[in-house]
């Protein structure tokens, strides 16, 4: 593989598009560690150092902005407003016929799906920033999970400084959007997933370090290498996983147009057993963290018995979840994982569209037969898939509950998983334009 790499750094269109890349990449990490003005620094790492900051209810979002969120860096918000965009569109495209006329035009349509996209990033970039920004200013409670000694946002801030802030913070998120669709235009891979993979990557050190500090067990160094011998064995399963297939075979008969002969080909569907990808975790995080946030917003100190319950049961502390909270998690994922699966493969349309090209499953009648087979395996396949998304979900909540640790387990759930897909996509891409020069790939 290091030789593969070589040969691309030597190949110069190919190196010219992973230097374009790697840079874009280095400027948007640099952009999560500038604060955004009004913004006192000081204050905010004195309060991270205080409560550590992970296990509030906003982690996923700050997951996924590297660590900028509590930060309030100008790319606080990271590529969270553009993800979330996306998944709403993707679920409206279901029950809005005129977005799913859109997506059935081909490129012109998903253009403007496209610009939809991105006027809802923007949209919901000015919500999420607004809200961040009051309240930080109002109470830095809800933010870090403790009052902080020192305003993180400066008193002499007024109202007018304020807007400034979510502007910047707005402008930072359309700044990452572009980014990102300058590495798919001129780079390697997918520009948003890969300042996904950058945001989740740079916290990987900082995580393992925190780990290996916060254990006694040989002075620390036995949990920090057995903390990384199950991430390598994690990484090893998820690949296995997520390379894992079901090909149905579809032949087309031969047809007459004009005096030309078409069809006689075979091909296949390729179903994967991870057909729904990272998106169930996604929902099913950011549901069960939903009543949290209510909670710290509507009694921060937790006064009554039902806002002490939700915060026990559903919420984060020094032993981790509860058992109720790692069971729902669990089966929101399946839920999720079949909801998902649903909505975005109709088994009905690609039944109608294989028999209006004159394809068929051998063996399968046209029509509702081969509707009702893909269903049939649609669903047998959901299930180890769905399965085994919860499995890598719930491994960091066992990994806190065994090695004792406040801090979260690096190798799991959402991290891994987004790690591993966007890293193997743009492999494949590496691979392919490395094949398109005659040299020998990634996979010998």
């Amino acid at each position: 593989m290091l030789s593969a790499f070589g040969r691309a750094f030597r190949t110069p269109d190919l190196r010219k598009k992973l230097l374009f890349t790697l840079g874009v990449m280095a400027l948007f990490r640099v952009g999560s560690h500038i604060p955004a003005p009004g913004v006192d620094s000081a204050a905010i790492k004195a309060c991270l150092g205080v409560s550590g900051a992970s296990g509030n209810a906003l982690g996923l979002i700050n997951l996924f902005s590297g660590n900028a969120l509590l930060q309030l860096s100008v790319f606080a918000l990271g590529i969270m407003p553009y993800i979330t965009a996306s998944i709403i569109l993707q679920l409206l495209t279901v029950v809005i016929p005129r977005l799913d006329a859109l997506k059935k035009e081909g490129q012109a349509g998903q253009t403007k799906i496209t610009q939809y996209t991105r006027y809802l990033t923007v949209g919901l970039a000015i919500l999420q920033a607004t809200g961040l920004v009051a309240t930080a200013r109002g109470n830095s409670a809800y933010l870090f999970g403790v009052q902080c000694s020192t305003p993180i946002i400066y008193p002499k801030v007024d109202t007018f400084g304020i807007a400034v802030m979510v502007a910047v913070m707005v402008a930072a998120t359309s700044i990452i959007m572009w980014l990102g669709e300058l590495i798919t235009d001129r780079g390697v891979g997918n520009g948003m997933s890969l300042l996904m993979f950058t945001s989740i990557a740079s916290q990987l050190p900082t995580q393992l370090w925190s780990i290996k500090s916060s254990s006694t067990l040989g002075g620390g160094w036995v949990v920090f290498f057995g903390v990384i011998l199950i991430g390598i064995v994690l990484v090893g399963l998820v690949v296995f996983i997520e390379q894992g297939q079901r090909r149905v075979p579809v032949q087309y008969a031969k047809r007459m147009v004009g005096r030309r002969m078409y069809g006689g080909s075979s091909t296949y569907i390729p179903i994967k057993v991870n057909q729904p990808g990272v998106i169930p975790i996604i929902f099913a995080s950011s549901l069960l963290q939903l009543p949290v946030l209510v909670v710290q917003f509507a009694d921060p100190t937790f006064s009554h018995g039902w806002a002490q319950w939700i915060h026990n049961e559903l919420g984060y502390n020094v032993q981790g979840y509860s058992g109720l909270y790692m069971a729902a998690y669990f089966l929101l994922i399946l839920f999720f994982a079949f909801f998902y699966v649903a909505i975005t493969f109709n088994p009905e349309e690609v039944a109608d569209n294989m028999k209006k090209y004159g394809g068929f499953i051998p063996g399968i009648r046209a029509g509702k037969p081969t509707a009702d087979y893909l269903n049939f395996i649609l669903t047998r396949i959901t299930w180890p898939g769905s399965m085994y998304l919860a499995l890598i979900a719930i491994i960091p909540m066992i990994a806190l509950a065994e090695f004792h640790t406040s801090n979260k387990f690096p190798f799991g759930g959402t991290s891994i998983l987004i790690l591993v897909g966007v890293g193997l996509e743009t492999v494949k891409q590496i691979e392919s334009q490395l094949q398109q020069h005659n040299y020998e790939g990634f996979l010998r």
